[in-house]
């Protein structure tokens, strides 16, 4: 496979995740977001078993009882994030919810140094700035007060930024990323299944009108957008596929636009511009710094 193939790989997993906003958004018009969550991840992990069975089987090594604890650690990191986005989207739009969610591209170094101590590029400090004022700007700069679910987003954002360093400390050492995959969804939709159970309504008729929303989004912006980035990313670099993966908040900006006819004024997408640069920024530029010292 190419780059250029390779790329266009992790492009469409970021077409699939900004779409899945859009699913998510809806299907909580008649279900609730604990078991629209549950059936989702539990329709994911269905998906992408076959997958995690055949890695196993050309796997040389046998994962220890220390890796499935850090999967399923990886698992509560992801329900988490699922949840805290998923109830935000109540109230807040998919506009809003795509591109705050994007944050965790930002938060990632800023948490390795507190909990790993490890230094982040310096182009990360004016970028988190340029993040905080595309945030000000989302929010109305000072005129509307942030709704509940934006706060929520925020929220999520931080707990991907906790799974995406946790999967950077297992995945490479394991050399089984669909099994974690797998594992941290059956978590996911273990917890969530439990506790809508106990809180939520469950009606069939509810499930049934949802079910496109629930397939789409446990079908592709679940199984298979995983699948393209874990094949994507076998054959381009990683800030490459960091940015390829992030335009998953354009997307979803797009298609909130294009099926919910959500709008920004011009302040907003002036504060999505420069959430958006700042997570490009934080990719682009130890990478170019890095080729520029090399090629010298």
């Amino acid at each position: 496979m190419t780059r250029f193939q390779a790329n266009l790989l992790l492009l469409i997993a970021g077409a699939m995740w900004g779409m899945g906003f859009v699913a998510q958004s809806t299907a909580m018009s008649v279900i609730g977001p604990l078991l629209f969550i549950g059936l989702r991840f539990s329709i994911a992990c269905i998906s992408m078993l076959p997958f995690a069975i055949w890695e196993a089987r050309r796997s040389p090594a046998t994962l220890t009882r220390r890796d499935w604890h850090n999967f399923a650690a990886i698992g509560l990191l992801l329900f988490a994030g699922m949840t805290a986005q998923q109830i935000g989207l109540l109230t807040t739009t998919v506009t809003n919810s795509g591109f705050l969610t994007g944050l965790y591209v930002v938060m990632v170094p800023f948490l390795a140094v507190i909990l790993f101590r490890q230094w982040p590029h310096g182009v990360v400090w004016p970028a988190a700035l340029s993040a905080l004022a595309g945030i000000w700007l989302l929010s109305g700069a000072g005129n509307v007060v942030f709704q509940p679910g934006d706060w929520l987003t925020i929220v999520c954002a931080a707990f991907w930024a906790l799974q995406v360093i946790m999967i950077a400390r297992s995945a490479n050492s394991t050399g089984r990323p669909v099994t974690l995959a797998v594992t941290q969804f059956a978590v996911t939709a273990v917890l969530a299944l439990v506790i809508a159970v106990a809180i939520e309504p469950i009606d069939i008729a509810a499930i049934r009108l949802a079910l496109p929303e629930i397939l789409y989004a446990g079908i592709f912006s679940g199984g298979i957008a995983f699948t393209l980035q874990v094949i994507g990313q076998r054959y381009t670099t990683a800030p490459q596929a960091a940015i390829f993966l992030s335009t998953e908040a354009v997307f979803a900006a797009l298609f909130g636009a294009l099926i919910l006819g959500e709008r920004l004024p011009p302040a907003g997408l002036a504060g999505c511009g420069l959430i958006f640069a700042a997570i490009l920024a934080v990719e682009i530029v130890p990478a170019w710094r890095a080729r520029r010292r090399t090629a010298s």
